[in-house]
């Protein structure tokens, strides 16, 4: 583990002898802690030594990392089920109440809201494990950081005290409004802000609108962004970095396990991996067989350390893709190849299975168009319709039928959708203050 004593602003690494390390040295490292956690696991956890008798697996069983695909899968209706059967934490708990110390909660936007316990020792790994990703993303010891994600139970709030850890001096903003959070970062001078691309792109939006060059006025050079598939899109992500100036990075986490689980480099190619805290599968979400390397499939996660909760073959609903091939960097860590969407906003069009960021890309790749956009399906006569809403940048409404047309053709070329393109004056579409919802489905009965 580093300290910020010995942490030289020109050092490129956090830990480098650990970031660097063989991939024979990180499947060496996990292969040991998946063990241990297994067993931790299975003699700690009711749920899980229950779980695993039935399925008629132990963890003396795995010698291999491959053998993880003996273990039964868990997903957020296990967690929801085991919090209210055993409350408040449910039974998959595997340390006395005693030792936790901090509890993060999930939105419930799908359900009841879930929680999600740390022991002191899980909440320091997973601070060292922040402050190691924001340093890999070019933060230093003399940045101002604006820490502008919420507080209440989000998960992400405390990843804030991972950049206090490397040195920054850090912001706690939150979600105040967006004409105050300009005021603040104006008046600190931040050079660092984290929060979703949708209110990114917002805030930079409002700024301009309060009269607020941020490329000249204010003094941001990282915008770190979460929540949405947009960081790793790149047409969205150079929006961003245009309207701000600034050079943006995305991460990813899950209220589940830990705030930022992976994130951008300096080189921007892929999101690193915590493969130091999490075992990561790539699977076929029908089949559940892994994915060749580069395909889209279901994340699937299994913490390595995290003792007071431990999350075992977790199905996160996310279609990703990874690579391990070597970054530029010098880490040698996997690189998730960005979050392609969800298997719950996967929208199957005419037996073509597409996703809210398929869109996304080609909104904001056209600068004739406000970037954007919504997507509406209704179904006619048994067939499903894509209907697509898009902002023109201008006010000047003679070139709608160009501009749909366009849009219609790149759209039907990278996706193979036909779809309706319905063109909306500037300013139409909401605006997102934190995650932007981009699908209306207006079909009544989606599976008859």
């Amino acid at each position: 583990m580093a300290h910020l004593s010995d942490a030289a602003t020109d050092r490129p690494y956090w830990d480098e002898k650990l970031e660097t390390q063989s991939r024979a040295d990180w499947d060496a490292l996990k292969l040991d802690l998946l063990q241990k956690h297994l067993q931790h696991a299975y003699a700690n956890s009711p749920y899980y030594r229950a779980s695993f008798d039935a399925a008629g697996v132990h963890p003396d069983q795995v010698k291999s990392l491959d053998d993880i695909r003996r273990f039964p899968f868990i997903d957020k209706k296990v967690l929801r089920d085991r919090q209210t059967a055993v409350p408040p934490f449910g039974d998959l708990v595997a340390v006395p109440e005693r030792d936790i110390v901090y509890i993060s909660a999930s939105s419930g936007s799908t359900g009841v809201p879930t929680a999600s316990p740390f022991t002191a020792r899980d909440f320091d790994d997973w601070m060292d494990y922040e402050a190691r990703q924001f340093w890999s993303s070019g933060l230093r010891p003399d940045d101002r950081y604006c820490h502008s994600l919420n507080f209440s139970l989000f998960v992400g709030g405390p990843c804030v005290l991972g950049a206090q850890k490397l040195g920054a001096l850090s912001i706690h903003a939150g979600t105040v409004p967006s004409e105050r959070l300009l005021t603040i970062i104006r008046q600190f001078q931040a050079t660092a802000i984290w929060t979703t691309p949708s209110y990114a792109w917002y805030l930079g939006e409002t700024a301009i609108k309060e009269g607020i060059d941020p490329k000249k006025d204010l003094n941001i050079k990282r915008i770190f962004v979460a929540g949405e598939p947009g960081g790793s899109i790149p047409e969205t992500r150079q929006r961003i970095e245009a309207l701000w100036g600034a050079s943006v990075y995305d991460y990813y986490g899950l209220s589940d396990i830990f705030g930022s689980c992976a994130g951008m480099c300096e080189e921007k190619h892929g999101l690193h991996w915590a493969e130091d805290h999490i075992l990561v599968e790539v699977l076929d979400p029908e089949t559940g067989q892994p994915v060749p390397e580069g395909g889209r499939g279901e994340l699937v996660l299994t913490t390595l350390k995290k003792s007071a909760r431990p999350m075992i073959r977790f199905r996160t609903g996310d279609i990703v893709s990874f690579t391990s091939d070597p970054c530029a960097c010098g880490r040698t860590s996997i690189r998730m190849l960005g979050t392609h969407g969800r298997l719950d906003d996967m929208l199957i069009i005419k037996g073509v299975n597409i996703f809210p960021s398929d869109i996304e890309a080609i909104a904001r790749r056209d600068h004739a168009l406000s970037g954007e956009y919504k997507l509406i399906v209704e179904r006619e006569n048994h067939l499903d319709h894509l209907t697509v809403e898009i902002e023109r940048a201008a006010s000047d409404a003679g070139q709608d039928a160009e501009l749909a047309a366009r849009f219609a053709g790149h759209l039907k070329s990278v996706t193979g959708v036909a779809a309706r393109i319905v063109i909306l004056p500037p300013d139409t579409l909401p605006r997102a203050t934190h995650k932007a919802k981009r699908v209306e489905d207006r079909r009544q009965h989606v599976w008859s």
